[in-house]
Parts: structure tokens; C-alpha cells; sequence
């Protein structure tokens, strides 16, 4: 178990050829035959937000189909030489020339989440913090039609408060946020509404409730966050601001089995998560993925420093790190951490060949380190990939430098690994001063970064 990567501080994993070839504190293995991560070169040609003097961010992508859908808070979309009026949700062509479609459903505020029922492209959910859509009243969630972005009226679509996240299985849409009404339903944060017409089906029934209370911690109120629907289909991993789920204590992230009639908390838990990160930032774990096996789940943190041991070096807790713990059904502990060096992370996504995790961190290999590149940090900007068996950062052929790089921002909000490589959400929030567009190097990725199979 690798606790802090300055034990693999002299680990260098470099790429040629098609083949993975490893450097052991200095000790060559032989090179084997082995699928390699995404490339570090972004594609190019993919749509991008459009620079208009204001920050803006991609909140979601998802695929469904032949195209890519968008979502977040934005106006332009550029690409190439054209702009599109977009108002917080598009469309484009998953494969190159990644053509923007004509589908404008026209949200007039944030859209946080966009997902759709298996298999069925022609309409999709959206949740967010809006009260129009297409002209047509619906507040916080909807239905849409994704040809001509008509509402579908046939879903009910009003949400007391902001929906966060938005995951369908089966015949359940299922719907976190900081709501206490969705659609008629008093299910507070958390409900599953039939997928036709939007009413509660009693697939959830969780009791969602409590929230961060320490000393000098600030207000934070009871949320559900996000939600990853596992590879298998059987499972999901639920993050938020709670304390308790069902009448049994969880914090920050919990498991649900997804059963036919209804949905149950497992044991899946760990001490880890119980801990509290700084006072500022109570709710610190704001993504997680799975493998593709669904043996492992990957966890993104923020929370810059353990609440009960702020100065300690190395560092301890999972604030601002990288992340793997097994998924069975116990209480577990981390295979791995990694730690950022009081950056945050803030998305994650797996292959059978990497881990990645993507935010507006500076480094990896950093647990000696608190906003300095402290003993064996390695620069990793705005992402990094990582070995998922032993969390050692993938480095650049020079070995001076994570393999993958990005213009940190705001951070990168989503990534959606697909059978073509791996999907970055992000915002043109220029926090370096250096340009808010580049991913791999690549100027133009705006908002919007694809990074190819190798």
C-alpha cells in the first residue's frame, strides 16, 4: 500500500511505441506490450466557449448516441471561425469535425446536469437553476426534446430549490440538489420521478439528512452533489452534504444498490470519509468514478488541509488528493492517495489503463507540500493521470512533468471517459495569466478539451 508518493518519488513511467515501458527508483524493467492511457494531445477542431469578458464553465458533458451534449453557464460557442448563440446547453457531433448542431433549448440560467434514459436520445432531462426553457415556464428541472428543444410537457417540472445532478436508471430519473419539493413530492435532496411524467415512484426513500458541524466551520447546508452510475449498472456512488442516509451515518459519499424495486445504502464506508478537511470547506469530495470492473472507486477532494491536524507533513486525510479505495461491501481504507498540495481536484474518470483526475491543481507527488512544490512534487497542471493499481503519476516522455497538462481555471468540472478516449468540462477562467484555453499545450480547448485513444 503506497501511503504518500514520496515512496515513488523516483518512479518515471514513460510511453514509445506502443509499449508501457517502467523505471524503478532507478532500476529498468523490461518494456511490455500494454493499451496505452488517452493521448496527451488533445484533438482539435472540438467546439469551445467563445471569449466574451466574462467566466464561464462547462458543468457536464455526456454522450448519447452520435452527439455530445454540453451544459453549464455560458451565451457563445465558438468553432472555427463561426460563433453560436448558445444559452446553457448544446449539442455537438461526437466525431470529428465535431459539428455544432442546430439544438438550442434555450435555458435561462445554470444547468448543472443533463442525462438521459438508456438508449432513448430524442429527449433529455436537465436540472439546474432556471425558471424558462424554450420559452416555456419550468423551474430548476425538465424534460426536453433534443431536436427542436420543445419542453416535454408531459414531465412535470418544478423544483423548490437548485437541482444538482441528474442520473437515469431504468425507468428512475434520479434527482439530487438542495431542494425539499420537487414535483409535487416532500422528498427533501433526493428523489427518483417516473421517467414519462416526473412524479415520485417511491425508488428512493432515503431520508437524507445533517450537515458539517465542527468548530468554526462555516454554514453549509444539506445537499446531494453528484452521482456515478457504476459500469455494471447495479450500483451508484452518491456525493453531498449529509450525515445520515437512511437512518445509518454517512458523510461526504455513500453507495447505493440499485435494486428493482428500490434502491439501498450499503455498507460500503469508510473512517476516511468521516474526517473533516478545513473549516472553508466542509463538503470536500465532489466527484468520484469507477473502474471499468467495478472493483475500485477513484475519489476527487478538495478541502485543503485535515480540520484536526492542519500542519502536518506529510500530509494525512484525503483533502486536496487524488484517491482509491476498494468498492466491496464493508468498511474499507485507501489502496492510494495522492496528494495535490492544497489544490483542488474536482472531477475523475477511469480506463483499464488510467486513473484521471483533473481540477485546478499545480502538482502531484506533493504531500510534503502546501501551495509550494514541496520534496518530489511533480508538476501537473489542471490534471493528471495516474497508474490505478498504485496511483503513480504518468509522466511526459522528459520525465520532468506529468504526461497530461491543462489551463487550471476555475478547474476542471467533469470528465466522461467514452469508447474514444476521455471528455474534459472546464470554464476560460485564466488563473495563470497565461491563457484560459490550452489543453495538452494546445491552444483552443476552451471550456471543452477531448483527449484521443493513444
Amino acid at each position: 500500500m503506497i501511503r504518500n508518493c514520496r515512496q515513488v518519488a523516483g518512479t518515471l513511467i514513460g510511453l514509445a511505441a506502443g509499449t508501457l515501458a517502467v523505471t524503478l527508483a532507478g532500476t529498468a524493467l523490461p518494456a511490455l506490450a500494454a493499451q496505452q492511457p488517452v493521448s496527451p494531445t488533445p484533438a482539435s477542431g472540438t467546439p469551445q466557449l467563445a471569449s466574451n469578458g466574462k467566466v464561464e464553465q462547462v458543468r457536464q458533458l455526456v454522450k448519447c448516441g452520435r452527439r455530445m451534449y454540453a451544459v453549464g453557464s455560458f451565451t457563445k460557442i465558438s468553432q472555427g471561425t463561426r460563433v453560436f448563440t448558445r444559452r446553457n446547453a448544446f449539442s455537438f457531433k461526437a466525431t470529428a469535425p465535431y459539428t455544432v448542431t442546430n439544438w438550442r433549448p434555450g435555458v435561462n440560467g445554470e444547468v448543472n446536469s443533463i442525462a438521459f434514459k438508456h438508449g432513448n436520445c430524442h429527449s433529455a432531462y436537465l436540472g439546474g437553476t432556471f425558471s424558462r426553457v424554450h420559452g416555456t415556464r419550468a423551474v430548476n428541472i425538465v424534460k426536453v426534446n433534443t431536436s427542436t428543444g420543445a419542453v416535454r410537457k408531459s414531465f412535470v417540472r418544478r423544483a423548490d430549490r437548485t437541482v444538482e445532478t441528474i442520473v437515469v436508471h431504468g425507468r428512475h430519473v434520479l434527482v439530487g440538489g438542495f431542494f425539499k419539493s420537487i414535483n409535487g413530492s416532500g422528498r427533501n435532496f433526493y428523489a427518483s420521478l417516473r421517467s414519462r411524467t416526473g412524479r415520485d415512484d417511491r425508488y428512493l426513500r432515503l431520508g437524507i439528512s445533517g450537515h458539517y458541524v465542527f468548530p468554526g466551520v462555516q454554514g453549509n447546508r444539506t445537499r446531494i452533489y453528484n452521482q456515478q452510475l457504476s459500469p455494471s449498472g447495479k450500483r451508484l456512488l452518491v456525493e453531498g452534504d449529509f450525515t445520515r442516509v437512511h437512518g445509518t451515518h454517512r458523510e461526504q459519499i455513500f453507495m447505493l444498490s440499485l435494486r428493482r424495486t428500490r434502491a439501498r445504502v450499503t455498507k460500503w464506508r469508510s473512517a476516511e470519509f468521516f474526517r473533516s478537511c478545513a473549516d472553508s470547506e466542509p463538503f470536500y469530495i465532489p466527484a468520484a468514478s469507477w473502474s471499468p470492473d467495478n472493483s475500485t472507486v477513484y475519489i476527487a477532494a478538495d478541502g485543503l488541509k485535515p480540520f484536526d491536524n492542519p500542519a502536518s507533513a506529510p500530509r494525512t486525510g484525503l483533502c486536496d488528493a487524488a484517491s482509491a479505495f476498494p468498492s466491496a461491501n464493508r468498511r474499507v481504507a485507501h489502496k492510494w492517495i495522492n496528494y495535490t498540495g492544497c489544490d483542488s481536484l474536482f472531477a475523475t474518470a477511469a480506463d483499464s489503463t488510467a486513473a484521471y483526475f483533473g481540477g485546478h491543481e499545480r502538482w502531484a507527488n506533493n504531500s510534503d507540500g502546501c501551495n509550494v512544490a514541496g520534496p518530489g512534487a511533480i508538476p501537473a497542471p489542471g490534471m493528471g493521470g495516474f497508474v490505478p493499481g498504485s496511483g503513480v503519476l504518468l509522466l511526459n516522455s522528459g520525465s520532468t512533468a506529468g504526461l497530461y497538462s491543462r489551463s487550471r481555471g476555475l478547474g476542471a468540472d467533469d470528465m466522461l471517459v467514452t469508447s474514444r478516449g476521455l471528455w474534459i468540462a472546464s470554464d476560460n477562467f485564466d488563473a495563470d495569466k497565461t491563457g484560459s484555453d490550452r489543453c495538452g499545450g494546445q491552444a483552443g480547448h476552451s471550456g471543452i478539451c477531448f483527449l484521443p485513444n493513444a
